[in-house]
Order: C-alpha cells, then sequence, then structure tokens
C-alpha cells in the first residue's frame, strides 16, 4: 500500500515538475510569477527524488536511484545559486550548501567506480556512469570556487541558476524518457536528454553578458 502511495506522489510529482519547468523555460524570466513557479518546481523535483529513493529501495534499481540523486541536488542547488549575487565579491555559500556538495563529491566517485566496473565487464551501459560521474564532478568544482573565494564573474550565480534548475528538469525528462522508451536502446536514452540539454544551457549562458 505504501509503495503505491509513494509511487503515485512521484508521478505526480514528477508532471507536475515537467509541466512547471516548460512552463519556466518558455516564459519570461526573473519576475514574480517566475520565482513562485520556479520555488513549485524545486519541491516537485526534490519530492520526485525522494520518492525515487524509497521505490529504488524497495524495488532494486540503480538508475532510478542516480536520476533521483541528481534531481534533488540540481533542484536545491539551483535554486540555492540564485542566492549568491555577490559571490565573485567574496560571499560564500552556507554550510547546507557544503554538505551538499560534500554528498555529490562522494556520489561522482561512486558513479565512477560504478562505470568503471561496467566497463571492465565489457557492459557499455558504464558509459552513462562515467558521464555522469563526469558532470557531478565538474558541478562541485565549479562550487568549491565559491567556497575558496575564486569566483570572478559577476553572473556566477545566475548562471549556475540557469544551469542546474534546468539540469533538474531534464533528469526529469530523462526518467520519463527511459520508463516510456521502447525502441532506443538504453545507453542512448539515458544518454540523449543530458547531451542536447546540456548543448541548450551552454548556447544559453553564452547569451548573458559576462563582467569578470
Amino acid at each position: 500500500m505504501l509503495f503505491k502511495i509513494i509511487l503515485v506522489l512521484h508521478i505526480l510529482s514528477g508532471f507536475t515538475g515537467l509541466l512547471l519547468g516548460t512552463i519556466v523555460l518558455i516564459r519570461k524570466k526573473g519576475d514574480q510569477i517566475h520565482k513562485k513557479i520556479g520555488l513549485i518546481f524545486t519541491i516537485a523535483m526534490v519530492s520526485t527524488g525522494l520518492c525515487a529513493f524509497y521505490l529504488s529501495y524497495v524495488h532494486p534499481n540503480l538508475f532510478l536511484f542516480i536520476v533521483g540523486v541528481f534531481t534533488i541536488y540540481l533542484a536545491i542547488s539551483g535554486y540555492r545559486m540564485i542566492q549568491l549575487k555577490k559571490a565573485h565579491l567574496g560571499q560564500k555559500p552556507q554550510l547546507g550548501d557544503a554538505l551538499l556538495t560534500i554528498a555529490m563529491l562522494i556520489c561522482s566517485a561512486i558513479f565512477y567506480y560504478i562505470g568503471i566496473r561496467y566497463l571492465l565487464a565489457k557492459q557499455l551501459f558504464g558509459i552513462v556512469f562515467l558521464l555522469f560521474g563526469t558532470v557531478s564532478l565538474r558541478l562541485c568544482y565549479t562550487e568549491y570556487k565559491a567556497y575558496t573565494g575564486k569566483v570572478t564573474d559577476t553572473l556566477y550565480g545566475l548562471k549556475n541558476h540557469i544551469g542546474r534548475m534546468t539540469g533538474a528538469y531534464i533528469a526529469a525528462f530523462t526518467a520519463f524518457i527511459v520508463v516510456n522508451n521502447t525502441f532506443l536502446p538504453d545507453v542512448v536514452a539515458w544518454s540523449l536528454p543530458g547531451i542536447i540539454g546540456g548543448i541548450f544551457i551552454s548556447r544559453s549562458i553564452k547569451k548573458l553578458k559576462s563582467n569578470p
């Protein structure tokens, strides 16, 4: 009974996140409506990730667990990043931010470990884990620069807010694709949304005027 309740909550939260994420992507940014929708989107993504943890535990599913990790991390850190508007002036992340970074750093090491084991076993899916490990490690390094006062970009907070919130959306979309995939190879279904989304994020951030 509990499993069914969590499953329904997971589906509803994921659908809410995808819907609101799509709205945020296509409408005006920065106004009050954007902020309110963004907060609800963040809550929905965290709820989806937490539900994924439980579901992947009851019915062991390592890939669902990974999506949960990325969804929660990207949503929370992305929401927090908009608060770091003065990182270039020495503003430091708070303790909760540091704990989140450490947790993700540990996860990146685990992703690398699993990916290498898969490849040694001649399983191509190991590439997906290595990709996730590389992405998470790079994100942690970005935060490390803020902790050590090495941020010079005046748009550090905004750029990372855009990238991570969009990343949380991509994580949810990836899960949707994988669950409903009937014709793509698994490695493609898991990797393609992230690759396309990464290109979109890169182009969106480059459009912002950076003042180092």
